[in-house]
């Protein structure tokens, strides 16, 4: 099987204002998406892992 790709410079994408995110037209019809990873996660609140560890024997 032969796998085809392309490398892309961000200067190829384009910037949507609405979703302040850049993307690039996708050969397949849809987009490929860039976003800001500062924003993303905007207002979210990851809980910590759990320290409680219970050993299970297989």
């Amino acid at each position: 099987m032969a796998v085809f790709h392309d490398q892309m410079v961000i200067e190829d994408f384009q910037y949507d204002e609405a979703s302040e995110s850049y993307f690039y037209p996708c050969p397949c019809g849809d987009n490929f998406l860039i976003y800001d990873k500062d924003q993303f996660m905007c207002g979210e609140t990851v809980p910590a892992p759990s320290t409680n560890k219970e050993l299970v024997k297989c």
